[in-house]
C-alpha cells in the first residue's frame, strides 16, 4: 500500500498577530465579532485572561492566518502586559466617535505602544460607532483623520450596524496587507545577505584548506 503524499506546505503562507486596544466600551469586541462572520475559532486562556480569535483570509494570492487578540476587560486597569505588545505585528487603536475622552486617550495608548511594542509594528486608527445619530457624535471625522496623519497611520471609521460591515473588513484586510508586504520585503532583503554570508564562509573554508606556501611553513 502506497504511503500518503507528504504535506506540501502549511495551511497558510503568513501568520499575522494583531492586537485590539483602546478604552473600555469603545466596541473592540463587537468590531472583532462583526469581522468574524462565523468563521472564527475562539480560544480563551484563563491564566492570562485574554481572548484571541483566528481567521484565515486570502490576500493577493496568499493565505493569511490572522490571530487577533482582544483586550476587552483588561484596558480599564491598564494591565495589558508588555508580552501582548511585543507579540503584536499590527495594532488597531479603537475609539468611540460618540465619546471624546476615548479619542483623547488614543495618545496614551500610542505612548504605550512606543514603550512596549516592536519599533516596526503596523498601526491603524479606528473610529467606531460611526453610524450613530450625528447629534451623538463627539469626534468629527476630520479630527480622527488629523490625528492619524500626525502619527503617519491609516484611519478608518466603522459602524456598529452588522449589516454595514464593508469598512470593518477593510480595516483588517488593510493592516494585514501592509504587514504581509513588510514581511515579504524583509524576506527579500534577508535572502541576499544569506547568500553573501554563505559565500564568505565558503571563501574562508577554501583559504583554510589551501596549501601553505613553503616560505611560511
Amino acid at each position: 500500500m502506497a504511503a500518503p503524499p507528504a504535506r506540501a506546505r502549511a495551511d497558510y503562507d503568513y501568520l499575522i498577530k494583531l492586537l485590539l486596544i483602546g478604552d473600555s466600551g469603545v466596541g473592540k469586541s463587537c468590531l472583532l465579532l462583526r469581522f468574524s462572520d462565523g468563521s472564527f475559532t475562539t480560544s480563551f486562556i484563563t491564566t492570562i485572561g485574554i481572548d484571541f480569535k483566528i481567521r484565515t483570509i486570502e490576500l493577493d494570492g496568499k493565505r493569511i492566518k490572522l490571530q487577533i487578540w482582544d483586550t476587552a476587560g483588561q484596558e480599564r486597569f491598564r494591565t495589558i502586559t508588555t508580552a501582548y505588545y511585543r507579540g503584536a505585528m499590527g495594532i488597531l487603536l479603537v475609539y468611540d466617535v460618540t465619546d471624546e475622552s476615548s479619542f483623547n486617550n488614543i495618545r496614551n495608548w500610542i505612548r504605550n505602544i512606543e514603550q512596549h511594542a516592536s519599533d516596526n509594528v503596523n498601526k491603524v486608527l479606528v473610529g467606531n460607532k460611526a453610524d450613530m445619530d450625528e447629534s451623538k457624535r463627539a469626534v468629527p471625522t476630520s479630527k480622527g483623520q488629523a490625528l492619524a496623519d500626525e502619527y503617519g497611520i491609516k484611519f478608518f471609521e466603522t459602524p456598529t450596524n452588522a449589516k454595514t460591515n464593508l469598512n470593518v473588513e477593510e480595516v483588517f484586510f488593510s493592516i494585514a496587507r501592509d504587514i504581509k508586504q513588510r514581511l515579504a520585503d524583509s524576506d527579500s532583503k534577508a535572502e541576499p545577505n544569506t547568500i553573501k554570508i554563505n559565500q564568505q564562509d565558503q571563501a574562508a573554508g577554501d583559504a583554510a584548506n589551501a596549501p601553505k606556501s613553503g616560505c611560511c611553513g
